[in-house]
Protein backbone atom coordinates (compact mmCIF):
# COMPACT_ATOMS: atom_id res chain seq x y z
CA UNK A 1 0.00 0.00 0.00
CA UNK A 2 2.71 2.31 0.67
CA UNK A 3 4.14 1.86 -2.49
CA UNK A 4 1.74 2.22 -4.09
CA UNK A 5 0.41 5.49 -2.22
CA UNK A 6 3.69 7.20 -3.66
CA UNK A 7 1.91 7.44 -7.14
CA UNK A 8 -1.83 6.72 -6.50
CA UNK A 9 -4.60 8.55 -4.19
CA UNK A 10 -5.93 6.08 -1.76
CA UNK A 11 -9.32 5.28 -3.74
CA UNK A 12 -7.28 4.10 -6.54
CA UNK A 13 -4.95 2.13 -4.84
CA UNK A 14 -8.18 0.84 -3.15
CA UNK A 15 -10.01 -0.16 -6.28
CA UNK A 16 -7.17 -1.56 -7.97
CA UNK A 17 -6.62 -4.08 -5.25
CA UNK A 18 -9.97 -5.02 -5.74
CA UNK A 19 -10.49 -5.17 -9.56
CA UNK A 20 -6.92 -6.91 -9.81
CA UNK A 21 -7.87 -9.14 -6.77
CA UNK A 22 -11.47 -10.04 -9.05
CA UNK A 23 -9.99 -10.40 -11.98
CA UNK A 24 -7.48 -13.10 -10.73
CA UNK A 25 -10.25 -14.64 -9.17
CA UNK A 26 -12.28 -14.74 -11.99
CA UNK A 27 -11.81 -17.94 -13.78
CA UNK A 28 -13.11 -19.89 -10.63
CA UNK A 29 -16.04 -17.29 -10.23
CA UNK A 30 -17.00 -18.27 -13.69
CA UNK A 31 -16.53 -22.26 -12.96
CA UNK A 32 -18.74 -21.55 -10.18
CA UNK A 33 -21.44 -19.16 -10.98
CA UNK A 34 -23.96 -21.96 -10.47
CA UNK A 35 -23.12 -23.90 -7.00
CA UNK A 36 -24.66 -21.37 -4.81
CA UNK A 37 -28.16 -21.67 -3.90
CA UNK A 38 -29.94 -18.22 -4.68
CA UNK A 39 -30.70 -17.31 -0.80
CA UNK A 40 -27.11 -17.40 -0.37
CA UNK A 41 -25.61 -14.58 -2.44
CA UNK A 42 -26.82 -12.01 -0.19
CA UNK A 43 -24.52 -13.25 2.53
CA UNK A 44 -21.39 -13.50 -0.37
CA UNK A 45 -22.19 -9.92 -1.18
CA UNK A 46 -22.11 -9.15 2.59
CA UNK A 47 -18.76 -10.77 2.84
CA UNK A 48 -17.31 -9.50 -0.10
CA UNK A 49 -18.33 -6.05 1.10
CA UNK A 50 -17.51 -6.21 4.50
CA UNK A 51 -14.29 -8.41 4.34
CA UNK A 52 -12.38 -6.67 1.43
CA UNK A 53 -14.08 -3.65 -0.38
CA UNK A 54 -15.16 -1.17 2.32
CA UNK A 55 -11.78 -2.51 4.24
CA UNK A 56 -9.75 -1.73 1.02
CA UNK A 57 -10.40 1.43 0.71
CA UNK A 58 -10.16 2.54 4.81
CA UNK A 59 -6.65 1.09 5.04
CA UNK A 60 -5.53 2.98 1.95
CA UNK A 61 -6.64 6.36 3.13
CA UNK A 62 -5.64 5.58 6.81
CA UNK A 63 -2.11 4.37 5.10
CA UNK A 64 -1.89 8.24 3.92
CA UNK A 65 -1.04 9.37 7.12
CA UNK A 66 -0.51 6.37 9.29
CA UNK A 67 2.88 4.68 10.01
CA UNK A 68 2.19 0.63 7.70
CA UNK A 69 3.50 -0.81 11.47
CA UNK A 70 0.86 0.49 13.82
CA UNK A 71 -2.00 -0.01 10.98
CA UNK A 72 -0.83 -3.67 10.79
CA UNK A 73 -1.18 -3.65 15.19
CA UNK A 74 -4.21 -1.83 14.93
CA UNK A 75 -5.66 -4.83 12.86
CA UNK A 76 -5.28 -7.10 15.11
CA UNK A 77 -8.19 -5.84 16.61
CA UNK A 78 -9.94 -8.02 14.04
CA UNK A 79 -10.31 -10.91 16.72
CA UNK A 80 -12.14 -8.90 19.29
CA UNK A 81 -14.71 -7.14 16.84
CA UNK A 82 -15.38 -11.10 15.33
CA UNK A 83 -16.17 -12.20 19.16
CA UNK A 84 -18.01 -9.24 19.88
CA UNK A 85 -20.37 -9.57 16.59
CA UNK A 86 -20.67 -13.07 17.25
CA UNK A 87 -22.12 -12.55 20.74
CA UNK A 88 -24.24 -9.61 19.56
CA UNK A 89 -25.51 -11.01 16.14
CA UNK A 90 -25.02 -14.33 15.82
CA UNK A 91 -25.93 -15.44 19.74
CA UNK A 92 -22.40 -16.71 20.44
CA UNK A 93 -21.32 -17.38 23.71
CA UNK A 94 -19.50 -14.30 25.36
CA UNK A 95 -17.41 -14.73 29.07
CA UNK A 96 -16.70 -12.63 31.31
CA UNK A 97 -12.94 -13.11 30.55
CA UNK A 98 -13.84 -12.63 26.89
CA UNK A 99 -15.05 -9.24 27.63
CA UNK A 100 -11.89 -8.36 29.59
CA UNK A 101 -9.80 -9.13 26.53
CA UNK A 102 -12.12 -6.34 24.10
CA UNK A 103 -12.13 -4.08 27.17
CA UNK A 104 -7.44 -4.33 27.24
CA UNK A 105 -7.98 -4.18 23.40
CA UNK A 106 -10.11 -1.32 23.55
CA UNK A 107 -7.18 0.20 26.17
CA UNK A 108 -4.60 -0.76 23.72
CA UNK A 109 -6.39 0.91 20.90
CA UNK A 110 -6.24 3.96 23.05
CA UNK A 111 -2.71 4.02 23.77
CA UNK A 112 -1.67 3.21 20.27
CA UNK A 113 -3.64 6.08 18.36
CA UNK A 114 -2.51 8.90 20.85
CA UNK A 115 0.54 7.94 21.62
CA UNK A 116 3.93 9.68 20.58
CA UNK A 117 4.60 13.08 18.69
CA UNK A 118 6.70 14.30 15.94
CA UNK A 119 5.23 12.54 12.43
CA UNK A 120 2.65 10.88 14.13
CA UNK A 121 0.93 14.27 14.97
CA UNK A 122 -2.85 14.14 16.29
CA UNK A 123 -4.29 14.61 12.86
CA UNK A 124 -2.39 11.56 11.78
CA UNK A 125 -3.56 9.40 15.06
CA UNK A 126 -7.37 10.10 14.19
CA UNK A 127 -6.36 7.97 10.80
CA UNK A 128 -6.06 4.90 13.29
CA UNK A 129 -10.07 5.12 13.82
CA UNK A 130 -10.28 4.42 9.93
CA UNK A 131 -7.75 0.60 10.56
CA UNK A 132 -10.63 0.31 13.78
CA UNK A 133 -13.68 0.09 11.55
CA UNK A 134 -12.13 -1.90 9.09
CA UNK A 135 -11.64 -4.86 11.59
CA UNK A 136 -15.35 -4.00 12.66
CA UNK A 137 -15.85 -4.81 9.20
CA UNK A 138 -13.35 -7.52 9.30
CA UNK A 139 -15.47 -9.29 12.38
CA UNK A 140 -18.56 -9.00 10.74
CA UNK A 141 -17.50 -10.75 7.62
CA UNK A 142 -15.99 -13.43 9.56
CA UNK A 143 -19.49 -13.99 11.10
CA UNK A 144 -21.35 -14.26 8.31
CA UNK A 145 -19.20 -16.79 6.36
CA UNK A 146 -18.77 -18.99 9.32
CA UNK A 147 -22.99 -18.60 10.47
CA UNK A 148 -24.27 -18.14 6.99
CA UNK A 149 -22.03 -19.89 4.41
CA UNK A 150 -20.94 -22.86 6.09
CA UNK A 151 -20.24 -26.16 3.91
CA UNK A 152 -19.55 -23.49 1.10
CA UNK A 153 -16.29 -24.36 0.11
CA UNK A 154 -13.39 -21.54 0.48
CA UNK A 155 -12.72 -21.18 -2.94
CA UNK A 156 -16.50 -20.45 -4.25
CA UNK A 157 -16.73 -17.97 -1.38
CA UNK A 158 -14.12 -16.08 -2.03
CA UNK A 159 -14.38 -15.96 -6.52
CA UNK A 160 -17.72 -15.30 -5.67
CA UNK A 161 -17.32 -12.72 -2.98
CA UNK A 162 -14.82 -11.06 -5.22
CA UNK A 163 -17.33 -10.88 -8.01
CA UNK A 164 -19.99 -9.04 -6.99
CA UNK A 165 -17.43 -6.50 -5.22
CA UNK A 166 -14.85 -6.24 -8.90
CA UNK A 167 -17.26 -4.48 -10.83
CA UNK A 168 -17.67 -1.50 -8.37
CA UNK A 169 -14.23 -1.25 -7.81
CA UNK A 170 -13.88 -1.11 -12.19
CA UNK A 171 -16.23 1.33 -12.38
CA UNK A 172 -15.09 3.60 -9.41
CA UNK A 173 -11.59 3.51 -11.42
CA UNK A 174 -13.00 4.99 -14.41
CA UNK A 175 -13.44 8.23 -12.71
CA UNK A 176 -9.93 8.62 -11.27
CA UNK A 177 -6.37 9.36 -13.24
CA UNK A 178 -4.55 6.00 -13.02
CA UNK A 179 -4.60 5.84 -16.91
CA UNK A 180 -3.48 8.99 -17.22
CA UNK A 181 -0.59 8.42 -14.27
CA UNK A 182 0.50 5.07 -15.90
CA UNK A 183 1.15 7.05 -19.23
CA UNK A 184 2.61 10.56 -17.62
CA UNK A 185 3.97 9.84 -14.56
CA UNK A 186 7.82 8.47 -14.01
CA UNK A 187 7.31 5.58 -11.62
CA UNK A 188 3.49 4.73 -12.13
CA UNK A 189 4.11 1.54 -13.39
CA UNK A 190 6.30 0.70 -10.35
CA UNK A 191 3.78 1.30 -7.96
CA UNK A 192 1.23 -0.69 -9.91
CA UNK A 193 3.30 -3.21 -9.63
CA UNK A 194 3.19 -2.92 -6.14
CA UNK A 195 -0.42 -2.97 -6.08
CA UNK A 196 -0.92 -6.19 -8.15
CA UNK A 197 1.43 -7.78 -5.31
CA UNK A 198 -0.82 -6.74 -2.87
CA UNK A 199 -3.76 -7.59 -4.46
CA UNK A 200 -3.13 -10.93 -6.07
CA UNK A 201 -1.11 -12.62 -2.97
CA UNK A 202 -2.60 -9.88 0.14
CA UNK A 203 -6.20 -10.51 -1.03
CA UNK A 204 -6.52 -13.27 -3.46
CA UNK A 205 -4.57 -15.79 -2.19
CA UNK A 206 -4.74 -14.47 1.08
CA UNK A 207 -8.77 -14.53 0.92
CA UNK A 208 -9.01 -18.34 -0.05
CA UNK A 209 -6.80 -18.91 2.45
CA UNK A 210 -8.29 -17.16 5.02
CA UNK A 211 -12.10 -18.32 4.12
CA UNK A 212 -10.17 -22.03 4.17
CA UNK A 213 -9.56 -21.44 8.00
CA UNK A 214 -12.63 -20.44 8.70
CA UNK A 215 -13.82 -23.38 6.93
CA UNK A 216 -12.03 -25.48 9.52
CA UNK A 217 -12.02 -23.77 12.69
CA UNK A 218 -13.60 -21.64 14.92
CA UNK A 219 -14.25 -17.83 13.97
CA UNK A 220 -11.89 -16.66 16.40
CA UNK A 221 -8.98 -18.93 15.63
CA UNK A 222 -9.39 -17.65 12.16
CA UNK A 223 -9.30 -14.10 13.63
CA UNK A 224 -6.03 -14.92 15.70
CA UNK A 225 -4.21 -14.56 12.36
CA UNK A 226 -3.96 -11.14 13.23
CA UNK A 227 -1.10 -11.78 15.51
CA UNK A 228 0.93 -12.08 12.84
CA UNK A 229 0.26 -9.18 11.09
CA UNK A 230 1.43 -6.59 13.23
CA UNK A 231 5.43 -8.34 13.35
CA UNK A 232 5.14 -8.52 9.76
CA UNK A 233 4.20 -5.10 9.02
CA UNK A 234 6.44 -3.56 11.65
CA UNK A 235 8.46 -5.24 10.00
CA UNK A 236 8.51 -3.77 6.65
CA UNK A 237 7.68 -0.73 8.37
CA UNK A 238 11.21 -0.25 10.22
CA UNK A 239 12.37 -1.56 6.46
CA UNK A 240 10.69 1.32 4.81
CA UNK A 241 12.39 4.15 7.52
CA UNK A 242 9.36 4.21 10.06
CA UNK A 243 9.83 5.08 13.47
CA UNK A 244 8.17 3.56 16.65
CA UNK A 245 8.23 4.83 19.70
CA UNK A 246 7.86 3.88 23.12
CA UNK A 247 4.16 4.64 24.02
CA UNK A 248 3.56 2.82 20.35
CA UNK A 249 4.77 -0.71 21.48
CA UNK A 250 3.02 -0.28 25.07
CA UNK A 251 0.06 0.25 23.19
CA UNK A 252 1.32 -2.88 20.95
CA UNK A 253 1.53 -4.90 23.76
CA UNK A 254 -1.74 -4.35 25.52
CA UNK A 255 -3.75 -4.67 22.33
CA UNK A 256 -1.77 -8.31 21.53
CA UNK A 257 -2.43 -9.15 25.44
CA UNK A 258 -6.38 -8.32 25.40
CA UNK A 259 -6.74 -10.55 21.76
CA UNK A 260 -4.79 -13.40 23.88
CA UNK A 261 -6.94 -12.97 26.25
CA UNK A 262 -10.07 -13.27 24.26
CA UNK A 263 -8.30 -16.55 22.48
CA UNK A 264 -7.31 -18.52 25.45
CA UNK A 265 -10.75 -17.70 27.55
CA UNK A 266 -13.16 -20.45 27.97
Amino acid sequence: MKKGLVVFSSGEVGALRMAIACLSLLPFAIQHLRAVAPDKWKYLAGAGMLGNFIPAFLFAYAETRLASGLAGVLNSLTALFTLLIGAMLFRQPITWMRMLGIVVGFIGTVVLIFSGNGSTDLDNKYFGLYIVLATVCYGASVNIIKHRLQGTKPIIISSLAMLLVGPLALGYLFTTEVTYKLQHIPGAWEAFMYIAILAVVGTAMALVLFNKLIHISTTLFASSTTYLIPIVALMWGVLDGETIQLWHYVGMVVILAGVYIVNRAK
